[in-house]
């Protein structure tokens, strides 16, 4: 007897992106709608890792503890934590936290390999509804795909998979190639673009001094990478202010305060912050629970914003809030600072102003620093770690070009990312797509920080629950209000 032929799907959404945005999506829609077939295109071979959880070496750790890790899926992070899988790369996590598994900052990968775990027993296969992977990359969008589908996505291959909805989760851009001098030097092999790219380190020697452009997480990540592959040549990091990331601190509560503020300008709420942090001192409250009980705020205080406020903050502003916001594990820290401490790794202020070839084949910098003094540093490998690239309008990724060329998606005009309302793309014409969706970092303008998983995580929620519902959501409902931020605790 023939088995009965499975069920069409109601509904195909196609979730462009398979790291943590995309795949912790698509499982959670998958789940709460069983009669949508929901695919993945991603690229690589691993859903739900992406290039933070993929790219990252042993010594990389997350950047808040494992209570902040938790994305609403069974086991829980912390349960499959206590598997024997992540016994051994525990051990050092565990003894830094005195036991305390969710105030523990656990490897980067292990929370790779658990949300990789999750995706694959949900995938399903043969076309039936539920989750699927697709491997591929997306590079256009055709309106009007099909007789049954309103669009299709073309792959790079040439395939064609009609879709009712789209959800970008593409996550960070790789760096933008600075608009420095010598333009010869970017096209060389003495320059490393991107970071995180399979063969980024792979012409470093050991012995060779290395130059990082950047001295946030990015160039925290590459010294400890590093360090670990015994590197024992100097390390230069440069940028304009030479700021580092803070380190975690435990211990101590503080009680919400910037919401009553509002609305104020950047600069009035930094003089807030500043007494906040001085009465908190004062206490005994360590200054990182100021910053915590700041966080739910965020989306409130940008929005309340003009565009010249934004500007403003994002130029004077921003480097000290991430340095303060987005910290370091205490065990990366101190790894970090004994590099510096050793004399291997110096840490400076200053702007590139030319490259010029070395006699030994490598590279001399010439920059300046904040009081115009020049300075050179001679590098056999120049490492471009300035973070993400958010300039949306002037990117080279096809499907985004596609989708701005088409007048379907609108770059911001502060350059960082794509202009959204609810997650619906803004078209050219201004109005919100009823199609086409965006989740994480493309999302920037709409919220600022939403690059985190605890952000990413009420988003994604959001987002499910609209789509789910065939957008019937009452106003109240609108996503990522502060009330949704007001749990997100220590650490984040």
């Amino acid at each position: 007897m023939r088995a009965a032929p499975a069920p069409a799907p109601t509904k195909t959404v196609a979730v462009i992106g398979g790291g943590l945005s995309g795949s912790l999506f698509a499982l959670k829609l998958s789940r709460a709608r069983p009669d949508y077939a929901v695919m993945v295109i991603e690229s690589g071979r691993r859903l739900g890792r992406g290039v933070a959880y993929g790219a990252c070496a042993p010594e990389h750790l997350l950047n808040v503890p494992v209570s902040r890790m938790e994305v609403g899926l069974s086991p829980s992070f912390a349960a499959w934590l206590e598997g024997d899988a992540a016994a051994e790369a525990m051990a050092p996590a565990l003894a830094e936290s005195g036991g305390d598994l969710q105030a523990a900052f656990a490897p980067r990968a292990l929370f790779g390999q658990y949300l990789q775990a999750r995706v694959s027993e949900a995938l399903t296969q043969g076309g039936a509804p539920g989750l699927a992977a697709v491997r591929g990359e997306a590079v256009r969008l055709r309106l009007g795909g099909s007789a049954t589908s309103a669009m299709s996505v073309r792959l790079a291959d040439g395939r064609d998979l009609a879709a009712d909805i789209v959800v970008l989760a593409t996550g960070n851009l790789p760096p933008r190639t600075p608009d420095g001098p010598d333009g010869w030097f970017y096209d060389s092999d003495l320059f490393v673009p991107d970071p995180w790219s399979s063969d980024a380190l792979s012409d470093v020697g050991e012995d060779d001094a290395v130059l990082l452009l950047g001295t946030g997480l990015t160039t925290v990540d590459i010294v400890l990478k590093l360090d670990a592959a015994g590197h024992s040549g100097p390390m230069l990091a440069l940028s304009r202010r030479g700021l580092t990331p803070q380190v975690h601190a435990a211990g101590g509560a503080w009680p919400a305060f910037l919401e009553d503020a509002l609305p104020a300008s950047p600069l009035a709420l930094l003089e807030l912050l500043r007494g906040q942090i001085a009465q908190a001192r004062d206490a005994g409250v360590p200054w990182q629970r100021v910053f915590d009980a700041a966080r739910p705020a965020v989306p409130a205080v940008w929005r309340s914003w003009s565009l010249g406020q934004k500007r403003q903050f994002l130029r004077r502003l921003r480097p000290r809030w991430d340095i303060h916001r987005h910290r370091m594990a205490p065990r990366v820290a101190a790894r970090f600072q004994g590099l510096v401490d050793s004399g291997r790794l110096r840490v400076a202020s200053g702007r590139i102003t030319g490259y010029a070839p070395a006699a030994d084949g490598g590279v001399v910098a010439t920059y300046h620093g904040p009081r115009g003094a020049e300075a050179r540093f001679t590098a056999r490998q120049v490492i471009n770690c300035t973070g993400p690239r958010r300039d949306i309008a002037r990117s080279g990724v096809p499907l985004i070009a596609d989708l701005r060329e088409q007048g379907l998606a609108t770059p911001d005009p502060l350059g960082l990312g794509l202009e959204t309302d609810d997650c619906a793309l803004i078209e050219a014409s201004g109005r919100p797509s009823a199609r086409l969706f965006a989740l994480g970092a493309l999302t920037c303008p709409s919220w600022w920080e939403i690059v985190a998983v605890p952000e990413i995580s009420v988003q994604v929620d959001r987002l499910v629950a609209k789509l789910a519902h065939e957008g019937d959501l009452a106003p109240e409902d609108h996503p990522l209000a502060p009330e949704d931020f007001l749990d997100l605790g220590a650490g984040i």
